[in-house]
């Protein structure tokens, strides 16, 4: 087994570009029900 000194310490991690990538997820995914809405929105108008 490898023996490990390295202590962890809560709240030391860089989290930048997580919160980046997950604020793009939830953008995106925001888009896409708004554009899935509008899409179904489109076709019950159009009566498709």
């Amino acid at each position: 087994m490898a023996d490990h000194d390295t202590k962890h310490e809560h709240g030391s991690m860089d989290i930048r570009s997580h919160e980046k990538t997950f604020a793009g997820f939830v953008r995106m995914a925001v888009w896409a029900v708004a554009i899935s809405m509008l899409v179904l929105i489109f076709l019950a108008l159009a009566n498709a």
